[in-house]
């Protein structure tokens, strides 16, 4: 019983205080990380001297006047060889040890009969007393919410986790270094906003106490970038959260982190140039490659990425129906003839965005660019000067989901607020996610913004990158509070 191994442990810990040693000291005795260790062995070996190695016990495997235990840290993991002659208290230590315990211990390294890289331990120091069993290594957690709930867990059971993890790092510090190298100044903007803008989404609400105000938690980064443009920077990107107040599923978390970049003096070509280098960039020092896998399918990011026009996509996906020419009766039977359950209140450009994401999306698994969608469906984005029906945006596409969207950015301050207005009309019919009307951003571009192409992606590609649902991806998903 759990108790019963507590309890156990318990009276180990009051073993050690009685000895007089400090279980959960300052500091301990450490050279280095056990990977340095490892990849300089032989000279470490030849110099005869003593090094001190630390991390937490993974094995004990007692043979009597030997103990052999695997110790290890984030770099790696390495055996000690703790011996009655070596080490003159190794039966105190043999009564107080635990599996999980940290310990840092100081010795020469050698190399075992069995020809195995080793640490014989002279001096053994407590670094952290563990009072609860770990979960077993090999099979780890099978239990989804106990992993995401204490995910430290998960971490300590799955050394592939720990690297998927760092792997993501990777991923953030490859697109921050490309922006930088190419000019963007990184920048930071607020989190609390008095309107929630730059997306269709539901925002999250929150009180602030000092200015007795409620205030919204951002739902992009899109709209404050923008601001500083018009204020006269010319490239500028941040990566940092927001929050969207909506459902869980495999490609949806309610908070995320994401990019979003402006570039002044640039069009939604420059951009899908941009992003394409930049993508793949990202992707081979992240996978170490640019070939990935997805749901059993190869997905060969290295060619160069074909525009797939959105309306023509369409209208071939579905009947030869024109999402500019129907109405939203006609948009709206098709909806249903799919069986799909629009909001109350949807309009036009998110009847079209429903039956896009139903019959055409899936289809596209390989990269690409969709382009040129119907205005309704993205009131921020320049219309296209040759076809005002549409605006001049891209998506990157790839593995039936949207991995990323870019546009030449809307800067005609009346037109904005026509878009806007529309919006309000959605919401005002019952549409909970259309954009709010920004009196301050069309104040600003009323100043002047120059004409500008912008981007946006989020942790969803690495996701996709890794073939795996976004909450696994994710250290501490939220979840519902336990009653």
């Amino acid at each position: 019983m759990l108790e019963d191994i507590v309890q156990e442990r318990r009276k180990k810990l009051d073993a050690i205080k009685a000895a007089g040693i400090d279980p959960y000291p300052a500091r301990v005795k450490r050279s280095f990380e056990v990977a340095h260790a490892l990849k300089d062995f032989e000279a470490l070996v030849a110099s005869g001297g003593e090094v001190s190695l630390t991390g937490r016990l993974r094995s004990l495997r007692d043979q009597g006047r030997i103990i052999f235990a695997d110790i290890e840290d984030e770099s790696g993991k390495i055996q000690a060889v703790l011996k009655d002659d070596a080490l003159s208290d190794l039966a105190f230590w043999r009564s107080v040890l635990d599996m999980g315990d940290f310990i840092s211990v100081t010795g020469p390294l050698f190399i075992t009969k069995r020809g195995e890289k080793s640490l014989e331990a002279h001096e053994l120091q407590m670094a952290s007393k563990s009072l609860l069993p770990l979960p077993d290594k090999w099979e780890g957690l099978e239990n989804e919410d106990i992993r995401f709930r204490k995910r430290y867990l998960d971490l300590i059971a799955g050394e592939n986790l720990r690297e998927l993890f760092r792997k993501k790092t990777v991923f953030w510090e490859t697109f921050r270094n490309a922006l930088k190298r190419e000019g963007f100044l990184e920048v930071e903007t607020p989190v609390l906003e008095n309107l929630p803008g730059g997306a269709e989404a539901e925002p999250f609400r929150t009180h602030h106490n000092a200015l007795d105000a409620d205030f919204y938690l951002r739902i992009s980064l899109e709209l404050p970038l923008k601001r500083l443009l018009v204020g006269g920077y010319d490239k500028v990107f941040e990566i940092g959260r927001v929050f969207r107040n909506e459902g869980i599923d495999r490609e949806h978390l309610q908070d995320y982190t994401a990019l979003e970049f402006y570039w002044a003096y640039s069009d939604y070509g420059d951009v899908m140039k941009l992003v394409e280098r930049t993508y793949k960039e990202v992707i081979e020092k992240t996978v170490g490659g640019l070939v990935t896998e997805f749901g059993g399918k190869k997905i060969d990011w290295s060619g160069e990425w074909p525009a797939v026009d959105y309306v023509e996509a369409f209208k071939k996906a579905n009947g030869g129906l024109d999402p500019i020419t129907a109405d939203r009766a006609e948009l709206l039977k098709k909806a249903k003839e799919l069986k799909l359950e629009p909001e109350k209140g949807a309009g036009k450009g998110r009847l079209i965005d429903l039956i896009f994401k139903k019959t055409v999306r899936p289809a596209l698994i390989q990269p690409c660019f969709l382009t040129n969608p119907p205005v309704e469906i993205e009131p921020l984005a320049k219309r296209h000067p040759e076809n005002p029906a549409v605006v001049e945006r891209f998506q990157v596409v790839a593995c039936g989901t949207e991995l990323g969207k870019g546009f030449s950015e809307l800067n005609d301050p009346d037109d904005q607020r026509a878009r806007f207005e529309e919006q309000m009309k959605l919401r005002e019919a019952g549409d909970a996610e259309a954009q709010r009307l920004d009196e301050d951003f069309l104040e600003a571009l009323q100043y002047g913004m120059p004409p500008a192409g912008g981007f946006g992606v989020s942790e969803r590609l690495f996701a996709v990158l890794m073939d795996k649902p976004i909450r696994e991806t994710v250290f501490f998903p939220l979840m519902r509070p336990k009653k």
